[in-house]
């Protein structure tokens, strides 16, 4: 069974002798009951990962020895998922299946059709959980990085990212291929960036920004995914794609 993750500072997996505490630590204590003798991963979630045993377990934390390192380099190509703000808590269903499914970086987009939105105490209140499921998920998912949570982009912001993508992709029930079927770019340092829209679908407006800014409508299969599920399941095409998995 693969071991427990769990995540600890930059810069603490340089000590042979590592103490998670604080919310970490009573997770891997109280709630996870790990005791001495046990096998743990430690990571700072910018790759760096640590095969741990425990020597100690006291109260709250757990004191682990560091037995092996390893950095893990940054999968190619990277993924971005600009995703518009769904209803409800399916924004953060859509975060924890997208970081369990590996993406690198999630954007969330006001789309105009959004019924969903975040303003001003509600904005950072819903940013930092969707920040709090990308961490969480990456620690079920034993992820040594962590996924990149964006600020809040704009249609104008999108388009330049789609602009500036090797590859730019509207995921859409008008587009003329599958992303199945779609050329892919080449060389380890590409980007792809994927656009999932929100349940009233994209205006016009949006539409002809994303086709200037270069990116191709692409459509997933014969049924339409909810805006909650369409970015796991055009992840998973890509990853196997793409070699990733």
């Amino acid at each position: 069974m693969t071991p427990a993750l769990f995540l600890v500072g930059s810069g603490e997996l340089d000590a042979g002798q590592v103490v998670v505490s604080g919310p970490e630590g009573r997770h891997a204590a109280v709630v996870r009951r790990i005791r001495e003798g046990e096998t743990v991963d430690l990571a700072d979630g910018r790759g760096r990962r640590a095969r741990c045993t425990v020597t100690g377990v006291d109260g709250e934390r757990i004191v682990c020895r560091v037995e092996e390192r390893r950095d893990e380099p940054a999968p190619r190509p990277r993924l971005t998922v600009v995703q518009a703000l769904p209803k409800g808590d399916r924004g953060e269903l859509a975060v924890e299946m997208m970081t369990e499914a590996g993406v690198d970086a999630l954007v969330p987009w006001a789309a105009q059709r959004c019924v969903t939105r975040w303003k001003g105490a509600r904005a950072a209140k819903s940013l930092d959980k969707w920040r709090a499921t990308a961490r969480e998920a990456a620690k079920q998912a034993r992820r040594a990085r962590l996924p990149e949570v964006a600020d809040p982009a704009a249609t104008g912001a999108v388009a330049d990212l789609l602009a500036a993508a090797d590859l730019g992709v509207v995921l859409h029930e008008d587009g003329a291929r599958r992303l199945a079927e779609i050329a892919l770019p080449e060389g380890g340092n590409a980007e792809i960036v994927l656009v999932v829209g929100p349940e009233g679908g994209f205006s016009d407006t949006e539409l002809d920004a994303f086709t200037e800014a270069g990116a191709v409508r692409a459509l997933l299969g014969p049924t339409v995914l909810r805006t909650s599920t369409a970015g796991v399941a055009a992840l998973s095409v890509l990853q196997a794609r793409t070699g990733r998995w």
